[in-house]
């Protein structure tokens, strides 16, 4: 048995937001739109990398860092690298929630749980993002990692949100897409839930979510059934 939800964490890139647009960015300055993979995932890999080395970077940084490596090397690409740099990473300014977004924090709202995010990312990427899709005031906090220095799923960044909002980590959920931050935050003595989102099967090597659901409309369902 679990204790009861009390505080719900959303990771923010790709749980709430819907990278997919970027794939538009990509094509407008001349490479591929199956790139944004490809990039996104090396952007994780180095934030990641670094925080195991003791090091830190911030997102921006690395995925800067990350095109500037990525996009030169293309066949036949020829393009202005700095606009092109600019244009890609401009884009996450003008990103939106996924369609079961705004229906799952409204219900989890509504229902009495506290709700903040952590991210990677930064703190004022996140919040428009929310203010976008008119769910910023069901948010008591917006967090990110450059205060801690340590990216997810970093324990120390777990328990820099659970200090920051004086939660118990038992009774503190974390969201994600991402097996690797589910992972990280039942390490740190958080409860979990994984967005499936018609992803691969969960890793068996990594600690098992709390709850699994296919998307946050459902988790949502699961959630404010049992209160």
């Amino acid at each position: 048995m679990h204790a009861p939800v009390r505080l719900i964490v959303f990771d923010v890139n790709e749980t709430l937001s819907d990278l997919s647009p970027l794939r538009g960015r990509f094509e407008a300055v001349g490479a591929p739109g199956h790139l944004l993979a490809t990039w996104f995932a090396g952007v994780l890999r180095d934030g990641l990398a670094l925080t195991a080395a003791g090091a830190y970077a911030d997102f921006r940084d690395v995925a800067e860092a990350g095109l500037r490596g990525l996009l030169p090397g293309l066949d036949g690409w020829n393009g202005d690298l700095d606009h092109a740099v600019t244009r890609i990473l401009d884009g996450f300014n003008n990103l939106d929630v996924h369609p079961d977004v705004p229906h799952g924090v409204e219900q989890l709202h509504a229902a009495g749980l506290r709700l903040a995010t952590l991210t990677n990312g930064a703190t004022a990427t996140t919040e428009r993002l929310l203010a976008r899709a008119g769910l910023l005031e069901h948010f008591e906090a917006l967090l990110d990692v450059s205060t801690v220095r340590a990216w997810k799923p970093a324990a120390a960044a777990y328990r820099y949100a659970t200090d920051q909002l004086t939660a118990d980590p038992a009774e503190t959920l974390l969201v994600a897409v991402h097996p690797w931050d589910i992972d990280g935050a039942r390490r740190a003595g958080l409860q979990a839930a994984w967005l499936q989102r018609g992803a691969p099967p969960y890793p068996r090597v990594m600690t098992a979510p709390t709850h699994t659901a296919h998307d946050l409309r459902e988790l949502a369902e699961v959630l404010t059934r049992s209160r």
